[in-house]
């Protein structure tokens, strides 16, 4: 089961907020496919949030939207930040990226970002979403959301 960024947002807006403000803290992130022999790739990415929808903007011809035009699964981590601070914690979003051939679709997003012509574009479908932050200096706290579940949340000491 998948979905989207609204319908997360609206079963838990707490853990999404705080996702988009880790995400928008930095514009670079780390996106990672699968390869044709299924070892994995990681590369740099800007990611969106428009319309309800988490957004994957990519270069034509690039390996990574090749290597999801194969096989659709990801994980996107957002950029820690400089030093070992990482406040808001981790994240981690996983789930299906679905490339967007319409016309009208693509044409709004650059109506509003602006990348460079010609790109592809993914919209995701969210299998899972991690946060993992220390809590008072004593605790390892792992929040794991997953569609059609309220969000787990393990403390570790």
């Amino acid at each position: 089961m998948a979905t989207n960024w609204a319908a997360f947002a609206a079963a838990e807006p707490d853990l999404a907020t705080t996702v988009e403000q880790r995400f928008g803290a930095f514009t670079h992130h780390v996106l990672a496919t699968l390869r044709k022999d299924g070892s994995p790739r990681t590369t740099g990415l800007e990611v969106r949030f428009l319309h309800g929808e988490l957004w994957l903007g990519m270069m034509p011809g690039s390996l990574k939207a090749l290597d999801l035009r194969r096989d659709a699964r990801f994980a996107l981590q957002a950029n820690p930040g400089p030093g070992t601070a990482m406040a808001g914690g981790d994240v981690r979003v996983a789930g299906r990226a679905v490339e967007v051939e319409d016309p009208a679709v693509k044409g709004a997003y650059v109506e509003e970002v602006e990348p460079p012509q010609p790109f592809h574009l993914f919209r995701t479908e969210l299998t899972e979403v991690v946060r993992t932050r220390v809590e008072d200096d004593a605790y390892l706290v792992v929040q794991v959301w997953r569609p059609g579940e309220p969000v787990r949340t393990l403390r570790r000491t």
